[in-house]
């Protein structure tokens, strides 16, 4: 276990007034774990970035064993939390502690097509010296390598067998693998190592249903520590614990996600209340202060009066001028004290309203005529390591239809959608497209120049729109202020889709045509919902890959196409 120091156990907690209303948030608990209870002990950790953008400041946590998932904006700072506790990054203060060995699987994976199953899972050192001992040579090195695993391959392939990779060859090339087959092999080499806290973010981007349900099982199973980003629901759902990490500091909910988002909804009306509360408190508070000034003035205008006409001595109506002023001033002063403490209660409220930025998302009005062609694709043949992918497939996409590709991780749906867009060309077959734009977003996310500003990144596909307008753009993405200079290279995956959507939906001239792959990877719930909400409203045509069927019923799909077994079959109910 890394040394740390620090507080044992800290987490912000919602101020609650002295006087008044009471403004507090009851019904998230802390689940406060002792030390010697916790695999994850954070004391006063920050992080900045090298240009000094904060991430964290003085954030001080622990985590128990059991399941726990954490969830938070996109851009909150998830998964450089994971990278913190992995080991990957060094805290810029405080400190990080894990108890036992870490397994950290992130939500961008190695994509290079050198890379053979063996050497993505750790294991192609110790095959290579199994084979060598096996064929004569007794180097001690060998032995050395192999240490006691000599059963690395039977344990390898139970653990693929478990992820529903049981058919991959060791020697196989990571290029030829899908996204979901690369992340179930990711979760592969992490469980391999044997680890005592298993950090996975987004674990659940680009499986199909089985897959799916094979990684629940797994971490039903899991024993000990467990720390998940997710913006899976049903996964969510598996969890023992919520963390949220919400404005500086993390709150522990005990209890599944479904429970969580009840106390959240709860505390959102609450703070409502609260508000609307503060603010009539606000105005009467102003009401009365007006009014006591107006009071006061009447009364000082019909003292004077009434003095000149009593006939007194002039130091005596002076003495009793200066009171009536003196008592006027204690009204006011005692009035300004009570709005001025009724403000400070309306900030508190307002302090306690979630900060739930929404995807603002518009996309280009482009009308697509209900006869046009798209695209026509007739006995489309496509070869990926040395056998048939597919073949004899036929697709026509015509007018503004909204089709759902679904079908096994590894069956092709991301070749097919590379060659409507032409970026791929088929081994056979004929391919006829419609001159207007296509806009290609990749499940992988590659699109964008990593060492440019996302300002920079949109200025490139969008050259004649204007500076101000760019701006106005990026900040109905939620990027805003400094954030629009920030590398793209730097950013969350949740982040990265949304520079990469505003720059391919608002590249020119706008498409008629939008191929997504897994669009709703890494988005947060929030805005998944806007994402959705704004397909519904598109009037061009689209092809959309995913496994999210509740996404899918919300954008109003109307074909569903199914990739299996190298045939494209149409099972669009009647």
């Amino acid at each position: 276990m890394r040394a740390w120091c620090g507080p044992p156990w800290s987490c912000r907690r919602s101020p609650t007034s002295t006087s008044g209303v009471a403004f507090v948030r009851p019904f998230i608990t802390s689940e406060v774990c002792s030390v010697s209870d916790a695999f994850i002990v954070c004391s006063s950790l920050s992080f900045s970035w090298p240009d000094d953008t904060p991430v964290f400041e003085d954030l001080s946590f622990s985590v128990p064993g059991g399941r726990t998932g954490l969830v938070a904006p996109n851009g909150a700072g998830k998964s450089t939390l994971l990278k913190l506790i992995a080991g990957e990054l060094r805290p810029t203060g405080g400190s990080v502690s894990v108890d036992g060995v870490p397994g950290h699987l992130p939500q961008t994976l190695p994509l290079t097509g050198d890379l053979t199953v063996a050497e993505v899972l750790g294991i192609a050192p110790v095959l290579a010296a199994i084979t060598a001992v096996e064929s004569g040579d007794a180097a001690e090195e060998h032995f050395t390598t192999i240490g006691a695993d000599w059963d690395v391959e039977e344990r390898t392939r139970a653990q693929l067998d478990r992820l529903g990779l049981g058919a991959l060859d060791l020697d196989r090339r990571l290029d030829t693998l899908s996204g979901g087959q690369v992340v179930s092999l990711g979760l592969a080499a992490q469980l391999l190592r044997r680890p005592d806290v298993l950090l996975l973010d987004e674990p659940t981007n680009n499986l199909d249903r089985d897959a799916r349900h094979r990684l629940h099982d797994v971490l039903h199973d899991w024993s000990g520590c467990l720390l998940l980003v997710s913006h899976d629901r049903e996964l969510l759902d598996r969890m023992d614990r919520i963390a949220e990490l919400d404005r500086g500091g993390i709150r522990f909910h005990g209890g599944d996600f479904t429970s969580y988002e009840a106390a959240v909804q709860a505390e959102r009306e609450l703070a409502d209340h609260q508000v609307r509360a503060a603010e009539r408190e606000v105005k009467r508070e102003k009401r009365e202060l007006q009014q006591a000034r107006e009071r006061a003035q009447r009364r000082a205008g019909n003292a004077a009066r009434n003095l000149g006409s009593a006939g007194l001595p002039r130091i005596f109506a002076g003495t009793m001028k200066r009171n009536a002023q003196e008592s006027a001033g204690k009204a006011n002063e005692v009035h300004a004290a009570r709005l001025t403490a009724a403000k400070a209660r309306l900030d508190e409220a307002e302090g306690n309203l979630r900060d739930d930025r929404k995807l603002a998302l518009d996309l280009p009005g482009t009308e697509v005529p209900a006869g046009r062609t798209l695209f026509v694709g007739e006995g489309l043949r496509v070869r990926r390591g040395g056998r048939d992918l597919y073949a004899g497939v036929d697709l026509a996409v015509r007018g503004p239809e909204r089709i759902a590709l679904t079908g096994p991780n590894g069956s092709g749906k991301s070749t097919l959608l590379r060659v409507v867009d032409g970026d791929l060309e088929p081994d056979e077959g004929r391919v006829t497209r419609h001159p207007g734009r296509v806009a290609y977003l990749s499940q992988r996310l590659d699109l964008l120049d990593p060492g440019r500003s996302v300002a920079d990144n949109l200025a490139a596909y969008a050259p004649s729109l204007p500076p101000a307008q760019r701006m106005t753009l990026l900040a109905r993405f939620l990027f805003r202020g400094s954030r629009t200079a920030l590398p793209v290279g730097v950013l969350s995956g949740g982040e990265r889709l949304r520079a990469t959507l505003a720059c391919v939906l608002f590249a020119e001239p706008a498409p008629q045509l939008l191929l997504l792959d897994e669009p709703t990877n890494n988005l947060d719930l929030v805005s998944v919902g806007q994402l959705a909400s704004a397909l519904d409203a598109y009037r061009g045509a689209f092809i959309v890959v995913s496994h999210d069927e509740r996404f899918l019923a919300e954008i109003g799909v109307g074909r569903r196409l199914r990739l299996v077994d190298g045939r494209l079959l149409d099972t669009t109910a009647p």
